[in-house]
């Protein structure tokens, strides 16, 4: 079996059996390329059926050097993956990443944004150009409705339900979910569709897609995150703020205003409740709060 033959069967596995979005498949891929590579630069004859662990143990070794252990984890669980669907398929008899244990990292908590923060960078959007009315709708929208970047660039003009308060958010999988919106944000949705969207030449195939660039296509992730650092910069903030820390400081505000922590789970798209329960520990207080209100003994 050749290895880029076995990346590709690997890649359609991925996406017709787990159906992992686009983004997430080229993670795994790269991980297997990483490794393909290594055994191509040292001469090592291997391929992904005779690939035995104690290559894979040198060549996390080698790769371990310039890798924090958090990404040295996910490159294990990447390439254990990898190796668990060639013997879901049948091509191995033995996976060799059992024999290979992951460092030990503790439970990253993420990175959040105060009320005020937020308020701070939205208000730094320069409104007298066409893109920033966009951009005010985009940021609106990314911690109103606590979406992922990807769901926020995918976001249809046929997923919006205004009339009954919510959107359809396509999640990771292609989940489909409804989020509610507030009437804040589709004041400003709004405002970008009727002075902004309606006077750009829309490309063929985005006529549907809700926030675009200025030659009438789709945004993407990578803009994004750069609208939201030059933003960042304008202000003086020294924190590490991407689109996802939106999304974070979403369900942080919602918790400390005594949200239920399923609601936020529905929210958020989240398959795991034990996912949205790192927010309880970003946000202690709202144990105490729980506590006070339903003790017995309070």
């Amino acid at each position: 079996m050749k290895w880029q033959n076995a990346i590709k069967d690997y890649s359609l596995f991925l996406k017709i059996e787990r159906g992992l979005s686009q983004n997430s498949i080229d993670n795994y891929v790269l991980d297997v390329q990483k490794l393909m590579k290594y055994i191509e630069t040292n001469k090592i004859s291997s391929n992904p059926v005779s690939t035995t662990s104690e290559t894979l143990q040198q060549f996390i070794y080698e790769t371990a050097k310039h890798l924090n252990a958090r990404s040295q984890s996910r490159l294990i669980s990447g390439l254990r993956s990898f190796f668990s669907y060639l013997v879901f398929e049948d091509y191995r008899k033995d996976n060799p990443l059992d024999l290979i244990e992951s460092p030990k990292i503790g439970r990253k908590l993420p990175d959040t944004l105060s009320e005020e923060e937020i308020d701070q960078i939205i208000s730094a959007i320069d409104l007298s150009k066409p893109e920033g009315e966009r951009n005010r709708a985009m940021l609106e929208t990314l911690y109103g409705c606590g979406l992922r970047v990807s769901e926020l660039i995918n976001l249809k003009l046929s997923d919006l339900f205004f009339d009954e308060g919510f959107i359809k958010v396509t999640g990771k999988g292609d989940k489909q979910r409804f989020v509610p919106i507030v009437s804040s944000t589709m004041k400003y949705i709004n405002i970008y569709r009727q002075q902004i969207r309606n006077h750009i030449n829309i490309q063929a195939g985005f006529e549907d897609t809700l926030f675009l660039n200025r030659r009438g296509k789709q945004l993407t992730r990578a803009m994004i995150f750069t609208i939201i650092k030059q933003l960042v910069e304008k202000i003086g903030l020294q924190k590490n703020v991407s689109p996802h820390t939106f999304r974070h400081s979403f369900a942080t505000h919602l918790l400390q205003n005594n949200a239920d922590l399923r609601a936020i789970q529905l929210m958020l798209g989240h398959e795991s409740i034990t996912t949205t329960e790192i927010y309880v520990h970003i946000d202690k207080s709202h144990l105490s709060k729980v506590m006070e209100q339903f003790h017995p003994r309070k």
